[in-house]
């Protein structure tokens, strides 16, 4: 990856060479967030003085720093990569507009933003509603890349990036290289650091004398990206009859399909939600995750925890695990869309149990090897 790859359509400003102030923009979603990190990080070892900011979502924002740390403030293990964190609540807000608090939240937190007085803003994101809190920030520069998700966003741009690579992850690389005028390495990600959520997840473990297991996540982004819940169920009984202990995450919403996994097994797993701090701590526990292409899965190769993923409709080239061993499973029958459709991928639904347990077993014997 070199610097020269990322085509910057505007004159590229001196200021980059010692600028002060800096924000970074992805307020979701958490897989999003996560292939974001290891620019944010490169950016951050490149200005190592610089004051960063990033615009994030509120439910994401334990990505970024632990619960017990302040949101601003000097670089720590518990806020590892960014000085502030802009928490905001955008659902929250296209819900309630005619709400007068929801325009006394909307003024107090773009009043906050604009009092750090941002020199440039970098919108990985590529959404409209993203795009406006860039420029809203009062950065007289804003970065922005050429081919937006969202097309319209691009007119907040006041330098536009052609992205480069293949994985999301290597294109978020090239748009931080257009900022920083030089090629960049991409960095293993740093978590925050969060002994509470540590001890509190050893704990659960011990007190079900829990040594060694497999993480099971049957919850996805969409349905169509969504493999059966009772599959991975019966993927764990396949691996307790090598006694593998399995583990089910869910999140918010996702513990029906947490429960129809757990009845699957017979037994073979247990069902258990966490928080995000909480799940990063359980993760980096594991040998070995199992799940699709969603933000836990991702969380896993972050954290260089062997993974075995699942897709349908979504390209593994661009979205897969990256930087771990791992194991990617789709069939040749499914056709690359980003359409958020409920009905599962046909080709999806063709990946069989026996596949999936065939996977985990070969990577659990490789780590043991």
């Amino acid at each position: 990856m070199t610097s020269s790859s990322a085509e910057v359509s505007a004159a590229v400003s001196p200021v980059t060479k010692g600028f002060e102030r800096l924000l970074i923009v992805r307020l979701g979603s958490m897989g999003d967030i996560i292939h974001t990190l290891p620019a944010a990080l490169a950016l951050r070892q490149t200005f190592p003085d610089a004051f960063l900011g990033w615009v994030v979502e509120e439910r994401w924002a334990e990505l970024l720093c632990a619960t017990s740390e302040p949101r601003s403030g000097a670089v720590s293990p518990r806020r590892p990569i960014v000085n502030h964190v802009h928490a905001v609540n955008t659902k929250e807000w296209r819900h309630s507009l005619t709400s007068v608090q929801t325009w006394e939240r909307i003024a107090a937190a773009l009043s906050e933003l604009r009092g750090q007085n941002y020199e440039m803003a970098v919108d990985f994101q590529g959404a409209v509603r993203s795009a406006v809190l860039a420029k809203w920030s009062g950065a007289p520069l804003v970065y922005g890349f050429r081919q937006p998700r969202e097309n319209v966003s691009s007119m907040w741009y006041t330098h536009q990036v052609e992205a480069a690579g293949t994985h999301i992850i290597e294109q978020n690389l090239s748009l931080a290289e257009a900022v920083a005028q030089q090629s960049l390495d991409i960095p293993k990600v740093e978590f925050p650091g969060d002994a509470a959520a540590g001890t509190k997840i050893d704990h659960w473990l011990q007190s079900r004398h829990i040594t060694h297991f497999v993480l099971l996540n049957p919850g996805a982004g969409w349905g169509a990206k969504q493999w059966p819940a009772e599959r991975f169920g019966q993927v764990a009984k396949l691996l307790a009859k090598n006694r593998l202990q399995s583990l089910i995450n869910f999140g918010p919403e996702e513990e029906p399909l947490a429960r129809a996994a757990e009845s699957a097994s017979q037994g073979a797993a247990q069902a258990v939600g966490c928080s995000l701090a909480e799940l990063i701590a359980l993760t980096s526990r594991a040998q070995l995750v199992i799940g699709g292409d969603t933000g836990p899965m991702h969380l896993a190769a972050a954290l260089r925890i062997p993974v075995v993923a699942i897709f349908g409709p979504t390209d593994p080239a661009r979205n897969g695990p990256f930087g771990t061993r791992s194991r990617v499973l789709r069939s040749t029958s499914s056709l690359t869309s980003l359409s958020h459709r409920a009905e599962p991928d046909m080709g999806l639904m063709e990946i069989s149990v026996d596949q999936v347990a065939a996977a985990a077993q070969q990577l659990l014997g490789e780590s043991n090897g």
